[in-house]
């Protein structure tokens, strides 16, 4: 009496992946779902609320002034005295105004600071609010 040890059916050569298909399905939705609440990192000002807004172009140089008097050209911090140089650095060639986000509690000497070194700069002063929410 002999032993046989060899399969007797042939082995799996097709692979269904119908299985991995519903794996990265569901791992794309939870990761579209998930990324809408990841809060944008950024510097948090309150805007004055108007009427009328006119939507805005990425080719701005964008300071933002804060309530405790902090500037920020483009996102990086920029002390006082090299606000003009900082402004300068940022500025491309087709840029011709400046978008300033201030905060609400900024007072008009911090934004006159940012008025004359755009004026230095000959560049345009638009200053970015949100539109008033009217019942």
């Amino acid at each position: 009496m002999s032993l046989d040890f060899s399969p007797s059916e042939e082995p799996l050569t097709s692979f269904s992946l119908a299985g991995m298909t519903d794996v990265v399905l569901l791992l794309l939705i939870f990761f579209l779902l998930t990324s809408s609440f990841i809060p944008q990192m950024g510097i948090e000002v309150n805007l004055p609320q108007v009427d009328t807004s006119a939507p805005v172009d990425e080719q701005y140089v964008t300071v933002v002034l804060t309530r405790d008097g902090t500037y920020y050209v483009n996102g990086s911090p920029t002390p006082r005295a090299r606000l003009i140089e900082a402004i300068r650095s940022a500025q491309g060639a087709p840029q011709q105004a400046l978008v300033l986000r201030a905060d609400q509690g900024a007072t008009i000497g911090q934004f006159s600071t940012v008025a004359s070194a755009a004026q230095a700069l000959n560049l345009r002063v638009l200053v970015a609010t949100e539109q008033e929410n009217r019942p």
